[in-house]
């Protein structure tokens, strides 16, 4: 008890150190007591991106509609069609929308004063959830004391401010700092519309691309919450020195046809691999030959990897014992299947060792990819920002799945002789992630690559048939046997199983997860379980907009309820420019709340209350006399 009393009296101590007055904690309280009744800042969720950054730049710019959506409701009584989406463009890219305005000879006095008072207005009608502090942190340096001026005026309350409102705009005209103001205020507009980014897995492979999406991540000025992807673990496992992931995350690049992400973006060279695959398969091209390599030294490696790691319960892919190459075929589950290619490096007496020449490759790609700085600064973020699930404002964010059995209970899952479930299951997992980041031991940069394809691991959930798929033409080899939950998460049960399993509200919580690509065009729908459940993997990646048949979902949460925004066609930055085009969405209501959520209702909120507590005992201390304030 004393221990507890001493504890609480250091508190109060340095809490007396920021505080040091009662008049500080007054301001103090009324500022923080009054936040908890503006409205909760709106949150956009996206999924597998996939390195389609030119898609998400664009969403990021036109804030995945909500943007337009605002333009709509303050001007579109006052503008035409062409105008609003000419105004829209210059939010979105307001550099390059100036630079055509001037080349058309349009960019006049008058078009800078009536497009910075748009601007303006938007502002205005936008900022309202912010408290003034906050908009000052939100607004580009340098700009913020005349920006707070234009944005506290108001020019319809009287002449004098009308004159005075006038003469600013008149000003930044004059002085030719227009263009800088333009930019300045589509800043902050964005930074307004979106107040959190949940990014909820698969950064890598598909498109060519991932490096810039990080890039634009670690310089964006909002909040940021990353849960991983499969796609990401194995990349991460690359970047911490696993040479059966840097194999796979080779491989994976060639066979989408992204290798300047790795060649470019992080100075990775495939030469030495392309020269060695070339000569050990000369009647391929050089892409397929060096994907061939590269896949044979993956599956060596992964067969070390399984035979160390029973735990992993991934016998099943041992493969390639079992090819008799004799007959160029392979037994898998007692039937013979036929082969499509030859084996060249396998040893029949050890078919998982590395030939010397193997070994070289792997082992000079292992420095390249550990010596990268820029992949290393990824990866870093990846880490920071990331993890392998969230719980945010009563909601729970996952790339992949719950591991479950076909009854709906929570599956099983031991490692060195300690069994795993449910919630208690996802922190050892991502106790282990983080392990291996900061002590590379082998055993935790294996379970990275198990993370990537095993059954068992919540980040993928499925059983690869990526062997099955390179060398068997028969597709009936092909099908991947996936966790029950792929299934069963359309049961509100369920739902409702899992979110007390993580002690959250089954009444208003939602699970959010990616993954799996929803076929809208076969009639699939994202929204499971009457809306407990979200899907929102749409295909951002080109080579999925054929099978879904759109282009990638936008969860959008904000105080009045849950939408959900289906990318119908991409609008690239060259059509944006030459014809004011977006992207074309459609939004679907998820949930409308019975009242507005404010800040008190958020995780946040729950912070400031506690801080009130705090601040109310230490004002009792000041007025009791326990602790003197400072005059």
């Amino acid at each position: 008890m004393n221990q507890d009393y001493d504890f609480a009296a250091s508190l109060m101590r340095i809490l007396s150190e920021k505080y040091p007055t009662k008049e500080s904690i007054y301001e103090k309280l009324i500022y923080l007591q009054s936040r908890l009744y503006l409205p909760k800042g709106t949150e956009h969720f996206m999924s597998d991106l996939h390195g389609e950054y030119d898609l998400f730049l664009h969403i990021i710019n036109n804030c995945s509609g909500v943007i337009r959506e605002k333009v709509d409701y303050i001007f579109g009584d006052l503008l035409g069609e062409d105008e609003l989406a000419e105004f829209c463009t210059l939010i979105y890219y307001p550099k390059e929308k100036i630079t055509q305005i001037k080349s058309q000879g349009r960019a006049t006095p008058a078009w800078y004063r009536i497009n910075l008072a748009r601007l303006v207005k938007l502002s205005k009608f936008m900022s309202y959830k912010y408290p003034s502090f906050k908009m000052r942190d939100l607004i580009p340096n340098h700009y913020e004391t005349v920006i707070l001026e234009l944005l506290n005026t108001h020019p319809t309350a009287d002449a004098a401010q009308k004159i005075y409102y006038e003469k600013l705009l008149s000003s930044i005209v004059a002085i030719n700092s227009s263009e800088d103001f333009i930019h300045a205020l589509t800043i902050f507009i964005k930074r307004l519309a979106i107040h959190r980014l949940h990014l909820v897995g698969d950064f890598f492979d598909r498109g060519d691309r991932p490096d810039a999406i990080l890039n634009l991540l670690m310089n964006y000025p909002g909040e940021v919450d990353i849960q991983w992807g499969n796609h990401d673990v194995l990349w991460m496992g690359a970047a911490l020195g696993s040479e059966v992931c840097i194999a796979a995350v080779v491989r994976n690049s060639l066979h989408y046809n992204n290798t300047d992400v790795l060649e470019r973006g992080y100075g990775i060279s495939l030469r030495p691999l392309t020269l060695f695959a070339s000569n050990l398969y000369p009647n391929e091209n050089p892409l397929r030959a060096a994907e061939l390599a590269s896949l044979m030294i993956m599956f060596k490696l992964e067969g070390q990897l399984i035979r160390r790691n029973p735990d992993f319960k991934m016998d099943s892919r041992l493969l390639l014992d079992k090819i008799n190459f004799d007959d160029g075929t392979i037994s898998i589950g007692g039937q013979s299947y036929k082969l499509n290619s030859e084996f060249p490096t396998i040893d029949r007496a050890d078919p998982c060792a590395l030939t010397d020449a193997e070994q070289e490759i792997i082992s000079g790609l292992k420095s390249n990819f550990t010596e990268s700085a820029t992949f290393q600064a990824h990866v870093d973020y990846l880490y920071k920002k990331g993890g392998v699930y969230t719980c945010h404002n009563g909601n729970l964010l996952f790339h992949a799945n719950v591991p479950l059995e076909e009854d709906g209970s929570f599956k099983k899952i031991s490692f060195d002789g300690t069994t795993y479930s449910g919630k208690n299951y996802f922190d050892y997992v991502d106790k282990r992630a983080r392990r291996a980041y900061y002590e590379r031991r082998q055993e935790d940069l294996d379970f990275m690559y198990f993370l990537w394809c095993g059954l068992l691991s919540p980040i993928a959930g499925r059983e690869f048939k990526t062997f099955e798929r390179a060398f068997i033409e028969d597709k009936a080899t092909w099908k991947e046997p996936a966790d029950p939950y792929y299934n069963l998460i359309d049961d509100e049960n369920i739902c409702d199983k899992i979110f007390s399993e993580f002690g959250l509200d089954s009444k208003c919580a939602h699970i959010v997860n990616g993954h799996v690509p929803v076929r809208v065009r076969k009639g699939e729908t994202p929204i499971k379980a009457g809306g407990k459940a979200l899907v929102i993997d749409g295909g951002f990646s080109t080579p999925y907009h054929e099978k879904t048949g759109i282009s990638g979902y936008t969860l959008v949460s904000n105080s009045r309820g849950l939408r959900l925004l289906r990318h119908q066609k991409i609008a690239d930055v060259k059509l944006a420019l030459a014809e004011n085009k977006d992207i074309e969405s459609t939004a679907e209501t998820v949930e409308i709340l019975s009242r507005r959520m404010t800040i008190g209702d958020t995780d946040h909120g729950q912070g400031i209350r506690q801080e009130i507590i705090g601040l109310n005992k230490l004002l009792e201390a000041y007025q009791s006399g326990s602790i003197q304030p400072k005059n």
